[in-house]
């Protein structure tokens, strides 16, 4: 392997602060806006709603934080396996690393598989060709072509530089902000407040209930702030401007989500909502009496799909070569473009996976965005408590953006993450399943695997070398 300081040298600081702010927030809003807002509604009532988004979206702001501190304490690509390795040594770094890269991938997965399921939505009946059925979904030769492509398209771009793909990402993260905002100026002048009952729904048991089954959807929803920090030494700022836009990144997606409920219950009744497959397109086109509205909310959706797949087609891709870099994955994903300056294996990877995910069929993509689930929040989990422990351990340590009541702060990060970890546990009422259990027991121990071989064929030491040279 190639020692770290050659190999780092070879990423360039180019990202500005709009490519920045535009990376993590078209990384979080996505397409999940467009395809679960209805579902929220319809558990926990138009309030309940967006009550359940501002109490998970204040979790993900106090865990935002101690990112935002530790990404301008630390600026260096990986991220989490940065804080977490100097806080809490060698093996958690990776297991925390390696459980969010499973989130990334969840959501690359379900990416590709959206694409397809969206271009239904303009072109019925275009998925032919029967090639196999899976968990009853019948998987169409067309289909996957669709999803394909577009997997195939995104590793492209990212191919070429992170430039090439800031600036896609803003571009199409401008059209989302347009749309939406002709979206909530329409419900306020033409939706009416009576569609917004019941306020709180009690179709899960109880109001409770309800909340806690949208909360459950926050951390998928959310996630993308922390490609903020893996790609941290690609970005071209003063390091406390960097955790200023990672915070201001989360504060608008949850400003984002709340917004759009709110328009889509003062669209549509409950009856409307309930009757709708994709509520925010129906909402849309009921507002404007137009079918080319409900159109160009679906376009508004192919976009974020686009900036979300982007954006962890980064943050991913910069995760392994992290891992690879520091010698707990094999080297070969260290490898960097010597004109592009990207980490071209660990991208062609992504995208195989991102490739693969079409062929299994969308109710089977379920299982895996929810195992992606349980490894994001976990992360989140590490990152806080890293948190915790440097700012106890190491409390003079330069902080360029210091969070104000640090442990009171940190502390409450680590019983939130906590809290959203138990929610994947039996006994939740979003408990994870055998299959989801399956798929991540396989993750871990494949992880397991690959670090044991890492560090038998290169050695602990040079991990060791590795990260205190960059710390």
């Amino acid at each position: 392997m190639t020692t770290s300081s050659s190999e780092q040298a070879k990423l360039v600081r180019v990202l500005a602060r709009g490519d920045v702010l535009a990376l993590a927030f078209g990384a979080m809003i996505g397409w999940g806006w467009i395809v679960l807002t209805g579902t929220a509604i319809q558990s926990a009532g138009s309030l309940g709603a967006i009550l359940a988004f501002i109490i998970g979206g204040l979790a993900i702001v106090l865990v935002g934080l101690t990112y935002a501190e530790l990404a301008a304490a630390m600026p260096k690509v990986g991220g989490e396996h940065v804080y977490s390795y100097r806080a809490l040594g060698h093996w958690p770094s990776f297991f925390c690393t390696w459980a969010i890269i499973l989130g990334y991938l969840s959501v690359v997965a379900f990416e590709a598989v959206a694409l397809p399921t969206v271009v239904e939505h303009l072109a019925p009946n275009y998925a032919i060709g029967h090639m196999w059925t899976i968990a009853g979904w019948e998987v169409k030769a067309t289909w996957v072509a669709v999803g394909v492509g577009g997997s195939l398209a995104m590793m492209i771009i990212n191919y070429f530089g992170v430039s090439t793909a800031a600036l896609l990402q803003k571009v199409v993260t401008g059209v989302i902000l347009l749309v939406g905002v002709m979206f909530v100026t329409g419900s306020l002048f033409e939706g009416s407040t009576a569609n917004m009952m019941p306020l709180f729904s009690q179709s899960e048991g109880s109001t409770m209930a309800g909340i806690i089954a949208v909360i459950v959807m926050v951390p998928f929803l959310f996630v993308g702030f922390d490609v903020i920090p893996q790609a941290a030494e690609e970005i071209n700022l003063p390091y406390k401007a960097i955790g200023k836009v990672l915070m201001v990144s989360v504060i608008l997606a949850v400003v984002w989500y709340s917004l759009i409920i709110l328009a889509t219950s003062l669209a549509l009744d409950s009856e409307a909502i309930a009757a709708s497959s994709l509520s925010v397109p129906d909402a849309m086109e009921s507002l404007f009496n137009a079918s080319w509205a409900g159109n160009l909310m679906v376009i508004a959706g192919i976009a974020g799909i686009i900036t979300s797949w982007n954006a962890f087609y980064i943050g991913g891709s910069r995760a392994i070569y992290a891992l690879a870099n520091a010698g707990m994955l094999p080297s070969v994903f260290a490898k960097l473009h010597p004109r592009y300056k990207t980490p071209t294996n660990a991208i062609f990877l992504m995208g195989f996976l991102s490739c693969l995910a079409p062929l299994f069929g969308r109710p089977a993509l379920v299982w895996i965005v929810n195992a992606g689930g349980l490894g994001i929040v976990l992360a989140y989990l590490f990152v806080a408590v890293s948190f915790m422990v440097l700012r106890v351990r190491e409390p003079d340590m330069p902080r360029p953006f210091r969070v104000s009541y640090g442990k009171l702060c940190g502390s409450l990060a680590i019983i939130l993450s906590f809290a959203m970890t138990c929610l994947y546990l039996p006994g939740s009422p979003a408990a994870l399943g055998m299959a989801e259990w399956t798929i991540f027991a396989v993750w871990v121990l494949l992880g397991i695997g690959l670090y044991i071989h890492a560090l038998r064929t290169y050695g602990r030491d040079y991990s060791d070398r590795h990260m205190k040279a960059d710390l």
